[in-house]
Formats: C-alpha cells, structure tokens, sequence
C-alpha cells in the first residue's frame, strides 16, 4: 500500500545529482546540464526525511513528473556525484562583526565535504559585491581568505548573486550552485529583486542559503533586513535548493556540512515533453514522490520550471 503522495518544489535545470546506494550510474547518459536548445528536460531532485537526511534508496517507480499538470514519461534516471561549481557568498556587512570568526569556521566545514573535482569562487559582499577569490580547487584559498575578512558597511545581497550569476557563465563543471552565508536581507543594492528572481528562473544554478537570524537582533533591524528570511527562502526554494535559517552560531558547520550533503546527494531524472511545441515560455515542473510504505514522511525538493526553447 502507497502511503499519500508526497508533493513538494522541484529542480529543472541541472544542477546538482546524488549518489544513490543501489542505483548505479547509466552510462553513456546526457549531460547533466539543461540547455534549451536539446529536448531532453533534466530534473535533479533530492529526497530528504523531516530531519533532513538524504534518501538514496528509491527508484525511477517512486517517481511522478509533470510539466504544466500533464504527465511526463520518465526516459532517464540515474544518480551520481559529479564535480560541482560552486559559489559562496560571503557576507561581510558591519552586522556580521560578532559572527565573522564562526561564519568562516563554519565555511571550512562545508569544504570539507566537496570532492577533489569540485571548483569554487569567493564573493564577499558589504556595500558592494566582489569576486575575490575567482574559481579554484584550492579551498584553502578560500579559507585563508575569509579569515582576512573585516565586516563593515550595509548589505548588497542581490548585487552579490547578479555577481554570483555572472561568474557561473564560465562555470569548469555543469552543476552549478551557490551558497550563501548572511545575517540579514538587502538594503544596498542596485539590482531589484524581482530582477534577481527573474535571472535565476533563467539560470542553471541551484541556490542553498545560511541565514544567521538570531531573534533578538531581527526584530530591531529596518524592515529590508527583517525580511531576509522571506527573502532566502524564496530565492532557494525558487531553484530547488534550501534555506537553512540558524538560530544559534554554534550550529553553522553542522549546517554547512547538512548543504555539502545535499549538493552531492540528488537523484537525475529526465523526460521528453509530451507538448513538443517549444515556445520560449516558462513551463511549471511537479514531482510527485510515491515513497515505499517502510520508509518515514519524506520530502522532495527540485526546481520549479524552466523556460523553453524557441522554434
């Protein structure tokens, strides 16, 4: 007996895929990269139990795809854990001052999951955003970095991913993601964010958030920093990625460690539109996940669309 379905946001570009424990990788498969001149749709999903723990035990039957309300046959499926290329945002606002020292701990924790393949670059951003560490394998670098950090000046966040969405242009890896560590919302940028929304629906790239969001600081900050939260969670479940809001400084690695997890734990499941036309608008995606009866309530997370290609 099924349990109830289970129906939650989706990831339709490429983005990130998982190892998957009993599911070995198909080989020759497309490239985990959606573009929209190729008329195979690639959804990467991840599949997590109510405390967060990646499930890597289902198969291509516990899956449903729609696009637009009409069912999609799933025609691949597959897990793997392929190089990624991933950008930290790194929030260097004054508010950041006591958090600073934990913060870059914490970051240290979630390159201590990455694999040796996976390349990354650093934007800090206060005032302005600015790349400062360009794409690397060296971690370290980015560590050594972060510990020169000095907090100081407001919070351009959606400046910082324009920047972010910029550099992933020339991106080494086709999985693409960025991780963003911050204590608060915008209010120094020039870029809207209904313009930085727009740009991620067009983007190849799943977006993980760290939101320090201690109480008793956000209910005496101006209203652009109280909604940062809203803000987060919205970019994140938008691209089939997470928001991650800590309460507690001391449980920054284990989140930062919870993301790395989740980057290289996702099922690939593919599928040819049943609707051919390709008409340059954006199509709605849903996964419905039909878990096994043994297994606890779980959770699906994926991109919410893609736009198509024009013909």
């Amino acid at each position: 007996m099924w349990p109830p379905i289970v129906v939650v946001r989706t990831a339709v570009l490429a983005s990130a895929w998982l190892l998957v424990a009993f599911q070995p990788p198909l080989k020759p498969g497309p490239r985990p990269d959606l573009r929209v001149d190729v008329p195979l749709v690639l959804i990467p999903a991840q599949v997590t139990t109510s405390l967060g723990t990646p499930v890597t035990t289902l198969g291509k039957e516990n899956f449903q795809l729609l696009e637009d309300d009409a069912e999609q046959k799933i025609a691949y499926f597959a897990s793997e854990d392929a190089p990624l290329s991933v950008g930290l945002l790194f929030d260097s606002s004054g508010s950041m001052r006591s958090k600073i020292r934990k913060s870059s701990e914490a970051a240290a924790e979630f390159f201590r999951t990455t694999n040796s393949e996976d390349e990354f670059f650093l934007i800090e951003f206060n005032e302005r955003p600015k790349l400062t560490v360009p794409f690397t394998r060296k971690s370290d670098e980015i560590y050594r970095r972060l510990l020169r950090t000095r907090p100081m000046g407001r919070t351009s966040l959606l400046d910082a991913i324009h920047l972010a969405l910029e550099q992933m242009k020339d991106a080494p890896n086709p999985r693409k993601a960025i991780v963003i560590l911050s204590d608060g919302g915008d209010n120094h940028s020039r870029y809207t964010e209904s313009e930085i929304k727009g740009a991620l629906q067009e983007a190849d790239v799943q977006v993980y958030a760290m939101g320090i969001f201690q109480s008793e600081e956000l209910g005496k900050r101006p209203r652009e920093e109280r909604g940062g939260p809203r803000l987060l969670g919205e970019l994140a479940e938008q691209t089939g990625g997470r928001h991650f809001p800590v309460e507690n400084l001391d449980d920054l690695p284990a989140v930062c460690a919870r993301i790395g997890a989740a980057l290289h734990n996702q099922y690939l499941l593919g599928y040819y539109p049943v609707n051919p036309v390709r008409d340059g608008k954006y199509h709605r995606v849903k996964v419905v996940l039909q878990a096994p009866a043994d297994l606890p309530p779980l959770t699906v997370s994926y991109r919410l669309g893609y736009y198509a290609r024009v013909e």
